[in-house]
């Protein structure tokens, strides 16, 4: 934007002096925000006084504070909301919807999650900025889009997940269709939403415009189908589901050791001769039904039945061990504490500690995964309170402190 914009925080990172207006509540929206926040913007993330974003109350667990007691701050808003400055404004007011156009006015970015035609109603609708903020980056992140039948519709993870394809293709072949144990269409969503924001960014730079980007779950979900979705294209033929295992490659399935499952990842024929090695089974690779992988997708009852039993006879580590000595792609299924107590995962510090208002030690929170070798991401800012950052916010817009006292006090901000 223009240089006469009051300066961001100091920051380091590739995006460092990019500015997010974020009007986006829950997890698709924060998501993405939060991604660009590790990468340096300057993450101003607009609540409700008072409640602030739904997620602070979606527990427990929560936070605890310095006397042991339960706080407001959700794990769950905890672990989207980093690298962010809180600001809580009624635009529900005609004097916060000004504050929202002020700060529009010096953003690069606005990213909103509200339904679609929501922010209308208030004036703050990409036809109502467009004009005076011309090289405004718009992201509006919804269920279903912009346009189409279901444009009106509210939309939620699980539904994207449904109406998408994921469900039919998740859970064992004889049973319920089942979900992706977390929020995948929210989580995908956010992530091609900052992709399409950065690519938008670079048009604009180029051209001096921004635009106005139509980002929701059930594109991203169907377009996360990928081979799956191909697979149909193609053949015609539904795919189906396989619980743990693969449509396109066999065997590619969670077994079960004496004492604990491992996965078993057979990616080609010379794999699946060198397991014959270490399963002391030779015999299986000779085996004119499972000699290629196409043989073995078309007898995989019969393979998976005898990989069960072979498999049951050993120990989960004592077949890893082997597995891997051996060049077979294995793994265990690890639980949560599993995966943060992993040698690897703990070299590859997968979590990273930030100072937190409500207590005197850290808090943990899940490392950003991006490894820039010259522009890495950056942690300067734990998850905020609820409009915790509104002064400092307001006074950089020219809100002088007699105006803020009076905004106040007339329930504008909080």
């Amino acid at each position: 934007m223009s240089d006469s914009r009051p300066p961001s925080p100091s920051t380091s990172g590739p995006l460092a002096g990019l500015r997010v207006l974020d009007l986006s509540r829950v997890l698709a929206g924060p998501f993405c925000t939060q991604l660009l926040g590790d990468l340096g913007a300057d993450i101003i993330k607009v609540e409700r006084p008072g409640s602030g974003d739904d997620t602070r109350a979606w527990g427990p667990p929560f936070l605890t504070d310095r006397d042991g007691q339960s706080s407001r701050e959700s794990a769950y808003y905890l672990s989207i909301n980093r690298n962010k400055r809180s600001l809580a404004i009624d635009i529900t007011k005609a004097e916060g919807q000004a504050l929202i156009r002020r700060m529009a006015m010096q953003a690069d970015v606005l990213v909103e999650n509200f339904k679609v035609g929501g922010l209308a109603k208030y004036g703050l609708s990409y036809a109502d900025l467009k004009d005076a903020c011309p090289r405004l980056v718009y992201c509006s992140i919804t269920g279903f889009g912009q346009t189409g039948p279901y444009a009106p519709r509210a939309g939620y993870d699980y539904l994207a997940q449904g109406m998408g394809g994921m469900m039919s293709l998740t859970g064992p072949a004889e049973g319920d269709p089942v979900k992706v144990g977390n929020a995948n269409a929210d989580q995908l969503t956010g992530m091609y939403a900052a992709v399409a924001i950065l690519a938008a960014l670079r048009h604009r730079d180029a051209t001096g415009r921004g635009q106005h980007i139509d980002a929701n779950l059930l594109d991203s979900q169907i377009a996360w189908l990928t081979y799956q979705a191909q697979n149909w294209l193609v053949s015609g033929e539904t795919p189906a589901r396989h619980g743990n295992a693969h449509p396109n490659i066999v065997p590619y399935d969670t077994f079960p050791a004496a004492d604990g499952h491992l996965i078993l990842a057979v990616g080609n024929d010379g794999q699946f001769r060198r397991f014959c090695a270490v399963a002391k089974r030779p015999d299986l690779a000779d085996d004119p039904r499972f000699v290629t992988n196409a043989d073995r997708i078309a007898h995989r009852e019969d393979l998976t039945a005898i990989l069960r039993d072979v498999i049951a006879t050993r120990t989960r580590d004592a077949w890893l061990a082997d597995l891997e000595a051996g060049g077979v792609p294995s793994g265990p299924v690890n639980a949560i504490p599993d995966v943060f107590a992993d040698p690897h995962v703990q070299t590859r510090a997968m979590t990273v500690e930030m100072a937190h208002p409500l207590q005197d030690t850290p808090i943990t929170l899940v490392a950003n995964p991006l490894r820039l070798s010259e522009t890495p991401p950056v942690y300067h800012h734990a998850p905020p309170m609820v409009g915790a950052d509104g002064a400092d916010i307001l006074t950089a817009l020219g809100v002088t402190d007699d105006e803020q006292a009076r905004l106040r006090a007339a329930g504008v901000i909080a």
